[in-house]
């Protein structure tokens, strides 16, 4: 009985072991490209949203790393000083700022970017990173649905209000961080602001839909200017991003869903390989109104190449900010 009993045992911890195996062979898998160029940011000036965790906190990490003098963007303030601390203490770089900046609110915008202007007269890469993820209906402070005032409006009025910084510092970037998601996006121009009716998963993909959209408008607006930009899909990360989805939060979950989806999940750092690209890669310098996922050139869904809507969509975003294309001003 003992032999069997330990016999048991043995099968059980080499099964285990095996599945152990198998699940971090996937895990490293799934991790997608990784940009491998060794290209220095040194003295470059970089803005990025939502910089205090998640892929945002390791772009800026790997920014600091090469040198670039890194504005993080957040909302929270606590946080982002607690990020920016641990950064300053592994790169030594002291270059390393936070900045709030709320994109539920037009007016935490234009006092971040009217900061920022008073402190650089250069920005090299900006890098619309921040974001909301299937949240319950809510507002920003002008009374936009949250998911579209941040995910798009947000970066919209933010990336119009530093243009004339971004032509004169050019050859400079933008960086959009969008969504596979976009994919599975329509933008409601009857109820754009889900007013008479509310799915947090279709208001998430609309947003992701608006940031390619956008991107691709901007680009052409932007030709001749020494100004790029360019959308990404970071891939499915496991981040605080996730956490209004309830099957990824509950007690359950953590016990039945998580050990079988988190091979399958793209850690910080490997989500921000192609934000890293976009923004480094020399190779890019001319490339814009593209859309990159796993550090390699995508095409987009058939609605994101619409010209009519994107042009709709860009006059609206005009109307709900009060921006001047190529001319906004901080007051």
């Amino acid at each position: 009985m003992y032999l069997f009993l330990k016999n048991k045992f043995v099968i059980g911890v080499s099964i285990c072991g095996t599945v152990v195996g198998v699940a971090a062979a996937v895990k490293d898998y799934m991790q997608g490209g990784k940009f491998t160029k060794n290209v220095q940011a040194d003295g470059k000036v970089v803005i990025i949203t939502g910089a205090n965790c998640g892929i945002g906190k390791e772009t800026a990490r790997y920014l600091a790393n090469k040198g670039a003098h890194v504005y993080m963007a957040c909302r929270d303030m606590v946080k982002c000083e607690e990020a920016r601390k641990e950064i300053v203490l592994e790169s030594k770089n002291r270059f390393v700022y936070c900045r709030e900046c709320d994109l539920a609110s037009f007016s935490s915008i234009r006092d971040f970017v009217k900061q920022f202007k008073s402190e650089q007269k250069r920005l090299d890469i900006l890098i619309n990173n921040a974001g909301v993820m299937r949240c319950p209906r809510s507002l920003t402070k002008e009374g936009i649905e949250l998911q579209l005032g941040v995910n798009h409006m947000g970066h919209f009025l933010l990336t119009n209000l530093f243009l004339d910084t971004l032509k004169t510092s050019a050859p400079s970037r933008i960086v959009v961080v969008s969504s596979l998601a976009h994919t599975r996006g329509e933008i409601n121009v009857k109820d754009l602001n889900s007013s008479n009716s509310y799915d947090e998963a279709a208001a998430y993909n609309q947003s992701k839909l608006a940031n390619v959209l956008f991107t691709r408008q901007l680009a052409k607006k932007l030709e001749g200017t020494g100004v790029t930009v360019n959308a990404l899909h970071p891939g499915v990360v496991d981040t605080e991003l996730m956490r209004h989805m309830g099957i990824f939060n509950s007690f359950f979950s953590g016990i039945f869903v998580k050990p079988f989806v988190w091979p399958f999940l793209k850690t910080p750092i490997a989500g921000a390989q192609t934000t890293i690209m976009l923004a480094l890669d020399p190779d890019l310098e001319k490339v814009t109104g593209k859309y990159f996922a796993d550090c390699e050139l995508k095409d987009v869904a058939d609605q994101a190449k619409d010209d009519k809507v994107a042009q709709w969509l860009w006059a609206v975003s005009e109307k709900w900010t009060g921006t001047l294309t190529g001319s906004a001003a901080v007051s």
